[in-house]
């Protein structure tokens, strides 16, 4: 079977043109003019941008939600090819009624209708992974019912193969390859539509986004049920709202719409900076407005995570480019060791100077981060940096909410909207205020382990370096000993050899 998706995918690769990306190797060109030869019927008028997010799509969903990585890439990809890639939507057809009845059925070992009297078989929504339902319970709660695609393990284990091999041949035929990383990209998204598979872990998720925004101030995140939620199935809070995309018919609920750009991006700073987790999937299908005017996040199968050093990191260069502390920015990245350790400060931090004056001399509400990030991966090549895969899904959520905030709001300014967040941050880190919290954080440990200090200075200073010297004493005797046993042994044998010698000569 894995022969004929093979075949399949070549055959679609050539139908079009897509020959052009991985056989311009000079060793394979000669097979590029066989395949010229053999599609000659084929119409190549489209832009190569388009043919190849036609033929992602043409290949399935899993395809489909490679390339919306991929645009997220923009280290790896030139502009025109990820400026079209981001357009590529989850057009999946919905899994059949019959299998959505035999995954419930299957999952509570009873009929589905004696957990939910209600439910609607038509999905309101449908994705490559699972489609949703609405439904009620018992009691006369409204719920969402999220359902596993079914056999859509299999489906991904034979695509996530084949990527292996493509991404294995570009790393070899390429002279970029090793620095593009063609099989850590292909690891990152095996290993997010692995999480996406488990509904249980993406039911935690949201669990924990809920409880982060427990003050339900600026997001609403809904309730999960969990004696309902299975591997295959989640049941959740539905909630009432409208697409984020839908701006007009906000705008006439009274909805205040450059505050909620303004929200949205204190919810994705707050999310990254205070809580090191977050929504990674951050599409307008992904996210309403409730009729008070508050977020409401959906979706919660892609999260991402920071560690504190990731958060440290990015809050210095955030703050470094808004003062245009070019040579901090410069520094950070060698420091981190994400530029070579062999890398002249000067020299990179002139490069990043002549990437970020130009569009830091517009109006602050012009800049668009999405192209500073464009132009810093492109100059990131000269220097051999290397994007560290724990920030691509960072940035591509970066580049979501400016787009969300600008569509919202075109004088939304998000450096400005941003800056006093970070540097508030900052301070709570690296200032008094970081100091008390860090205080407060040991305290519990120190509480531990104070009374202990003072016997355990004692049995430091009296009886380990005795010990020590002892043990040293008797280890030495011991090798000793054995050496002399080793001698006498020696010794006897060849006496024994010299008076039989003897005897045998007399």
């Amino acid at each position: 079977m894995r022969f004929f998706r093979l075949t399949y995918i070549l055959f679609i690769a050539f139908r079009y043109g897509l020959d052009e990306f991985f056989l311009a190797h000079a060793r394979l060109k000669w097979l590029r003019i066989v395949v010229r030869v053999a599609f000659f019927w084929r119409p190549l008028s489209a832009p190569r941008a388009v043919r190849l997010r036609l033929a992602l799509e043409r290949l399935g969903p899993i395809f489909v939600k490679f390339g919306q990585v991929l645009s997220t890439r923009r280290d790896l990809l030139p502009p025109d090819l990820a400026d079209e890639l981001a357009k590529l939507q989850d057009r999946v057809p919905p899994f059949s009624a019959d299998q959505v009845i035999s995954t419930l059925n299957r999952a509570y070992g009873r009929r589905y209708d004696d957990i939910f009297p209600v439910f609607d078989l038509v999905p309101v929504a449908s994705a490559s992974v699972a489609q949703v339902h609405f439904a009620q319970l018992q009691d006369g709660t409204e719920v969402a019912v999220k359902v596993l695609r079914p056999d859509i393990q299999r489906v991904i284990n034979k695509d996530i193969a084949l990527l292996e091999i493509g991404a294995g041949l570009i790393e070899r035929l390429f002279e970029d390859g090793p620095r593009l990383r063609p099989r850590e990209v292909v690891a990152e998204f095996a290993k997010h539509l692995i999480y996406e598979q488990d509904l249980m872990r993406e039911a935690s998720n949201a669990s924990l986004l809920r409880r982060n925004f427990s003050d339900e101030k600026l997001l609403l995140v809904p309730e999960i049920y969990w004696d309902y939620c299975q591997r295959e199935v989640m049941v959740m809070q539905r909630m009432h709202g409208l697409p984020v995309s839908q701006v007009e018919q906000m705008r006439a609920m009274g909805i205040d719409i450059p505050k909620l750009a303004r929200q949205g991006v204190e919810i994705f700073f707050t999310q990254v900076f205070r809580d090191g987790f977050f929504h990674a999937d951050m599409h307008p299908g992904n996210i309403y407005v409730a009729p008070d005017g508050r977020y409401i996040s959906l979706d919660f199968g892609i999260m991402g995570t920071l560690t504190d050093i990731d958060k440290n990191y990015l809050a210095q260069n955030f703050l470094a480019f808004f003062r245009r502390d070019y040579k901090r920015v410069a520094r950070a990245h060698i420091e981190a060791g994400w530029a070579p350790a062999n890398t002249r400060e000067d020299e990179f931090e002139a490069a990043i100077r002549t990437v970020c004056e130009p569009i830091f001399d517009k109006p602050l509400k012009e800049i668009s981060f999405g192209k500073v990030l464009l132009r810093l991966f492109e100059t990131s090549r000269e220097f051999n940096v290397h994007i560290q895969p724990q920030l691509v899904l960072l940035q591509k959520t970066l580049l979501n909410i400016e787009g969300l905030g600008r569509q919202l709001d075109p004088e939304l300014d998000l450096w400005k909207t941003a800056k006093p967040f970070l540097e508030r941050w900052m301070s709570e880190q690296i200032g008094w205020r970081g100091m008390l919290r860090t205080l407060k954080e040991e305290a519990p440990q120190w509480a531990i382990t104070l009374p202990k200090l003072p016997r355990l200075l004692h049995e430091a200073m009296t009886r380990d370096p005795m010990q020590k010297i002892e043990q040293g004493f008797t280890l030495l005797m011991a090798e000793q000993r054995q050496r002399n046993q080793w001698l006498m042994l020696i010794a006897a044998l060849l006496a024994t050899l010299t008076v039989s010698l003897w005897l045998l000569s007399a």
